[in-house]
């Protein structure tokens, strides 16, 4: 945070601090040192009392279970904050040491400020990122902060811990609600959350059924590039088992395609790992069943919610 000029030398050129580079040498499953730690991402979380250095996979940083690939490298307190990212003294000793010793050449590091990025980068040269994504992995961070950061003792402000990030503000809105910042609740999260999971089920499945749709339309000729994703999984779910569908799945093809994904099942015998579209079909028809639900839990804990702030707000 940025604050007054601090009496300590602190920026990368004049500071005299230990923020060297950690050595790396060997090798992790076959790949260098420094093509691994470009594959993962930093994140400089601030804390009430200092700053936290979580690792990520860089890969994770779009997905809505991102901070299920998250993990705490380091949590240190600082004394005094005012000067720990300060626009004259540049980054103080303490945490420019913490950030050299995780920070590998060629890494990005996600930080929480635009005025964040700059000074670091300007003062340590280490390329850092501030968007929309790293807002909501902020967001997510800061709710999950005592879980996460058990060393934090302080706890954050009430406008800190609960405002509207970008994502759950679409996500409400994509199900017609309208809910205001001072609305939002820890409950709503939570439930927003594992509404966001269950359409995930899709986005993390679409391309291996896409590629096996592909596979599927050049061995048997049947068109299923268009289909919707449901309908796909489905059709290889009657390919893998050909005498166990339902009435309900048969229902979804025509005829002409239904025979062909029956007669043609054969075909794909050691080609198609039926297992893993069988969990694949039942996570989507799960997540199709749970969705629904959901919604009108949201729906109850969203008026619930309005009907509190209108009440405090009368008195």
């Amino acid at each position: 945070m940025t604050g007054k000029r601090s009496t300590s030398t602190s920026t990368s050129s004049k500071r005299g601090c230990s923020a060297t580079r950690t050595a790396t040498a060997g090798s992790i499953a076959g790949v260098d040192h420094n093509t691994y730690h470009c594959l993962i991402v930093l994140v400089l979380f601030e804390t009430p009392s200092g700053f936290a250095m979580f690792g990520m996979s860089g890969d994770r940083l779009i997905q809505p279970n991102a901070l299920q690939f998250i993990w705490l490298k380091e949590f240190r307190e600082i004394k005094d904050k005012s000067s720990a990212i300060n626009h004259d003294t540049g980054v103080s000793c303490d945490l420019a040491e913490m950030i050299m010793k995780w920070h590998h050449p060629g890494q990005k590091m996600a930080v929480g400020k635009p005025e964040y990025k700059e000074i670091i980068e300007r003062s340590l040269s280490v390329p850092c990122m501030f968007d929309e994504i790293v807002m909501e992995v902020m967001w997510g961070l800061k709710n999950l902060m005592h879980v996460l950061v058990p060393q934090e003792k302080m706890k954050l402000s009430k406008d800190d811990y609960l405002p509207m990030s970008q994502g759950l503000y679409m996500l409400l809105n994509r199900y017609g609600l309208d809910v205001k910042p001072e609305m939002v609740t820890d409950s709503i999260i939570k439930l927003a959350c594992f509404l966001l999971d269950c359409e995930y089920c899709d986005v993390k499945n679409s391309k291996h059924l896409r590629w096996t749709g592909e596979y599927i339309e050049k061995r048997s000729g049947i068109k299923c590039l268009d289909w919707d994703l449901m309908k796909l999984a489905t059709g290889i779910k009657i390919i893998c088992y050909p005498t166990e569908r339902s009435t309900a799945e048969e229902a979804m093809f025509t005829q002409d395609e239904l025979s062909k994904l029956v007669k043609d099942a054969h075909k794909y015998e050691g080609k198609i790992r039926k297992r893993s579209f069988m969990n694949a079909y039942s996570e989507m028809v799960e997540a199709r069943q749970l969705i629904p639900m959901a919604q009108k839990q949201l729906e109850d804990l969203v008026k619930e919610a309005k009907d509190a702030c209108e009440a405090e707000q009368s008195t």
